[in-house]
């Protein structure tokens, strides 16, 4: 391995890695810039970026599915990443509460980036950036999904990847 490969997988091990194996208690608060590289991994796992937020009724109605699926494929090549849309200043005092309240041990990251029309394109081209808002992908296969998933059509999907 040459020496700009290591030091490429360096970083995605000790940077990009760790949003997938955090603790519940330790919510990421990240720019899009820094979330992005969680959009483009390709390896043999399947990756499910779901954003939300803590105030969105059908946003709060699938997330079950998607801790379901977390839990399901625990120890396999998939990873559910849960990108909330709060506020910062919120973290604390309502979604932490939130995520303990609904057992949710999925990982979640906090997106503090208000300018969405710089980044949402970025996502996804169809996105009009309403949430729920659903990313699958793997490799080259890539489906973004901008609406409630309840969880056989989640479970389809990943089917179709693995």
């Amino acid at each position: 391995m040459n020496f700009n490969k290591a030091v490429i997988l360096a970083i995605i091990l000790f940077v990009f890695v760790p949003v997938f194996s955090q603790k519940q208690s330790e919510i990421a608060v990240l720019r899009f810039n820094e979330l992005e590289p969680y959009l483009h991994f390709r390896n043999d796992t399947t990756y499910i970026v779901n954003f939300w937020a803590t105030w969105c009724v059908p946003c709060r109605k699938e997330l079950p599915v998607f801790e379901n699926i977390h839990n399901e494929y625990l120890g396999k090549p998939l990873k559910v990443l849960l990108v909330s849309l709060d506020f910062p200043s919120q973290i604390e005092s309502g979604l932490k509460p939130f995520l303990v309240k609904n057992n949710i041990t999925a990982n979640v990251i906090l997106l503090n980036d208000p300018n969405s029309n710089s980044w949402i394109n970025k996502v996804d081209s169809s996105w009009s950036g309403s949430i729920p808002a659903t990313l699958i992908y793997k490799n080259e296969f890539r489906l973004f999904l901008e609406k409630e998933l309840d969880y056989d059509t989640v479970k389809s999907i990943i089917l179709k990847t693995i």
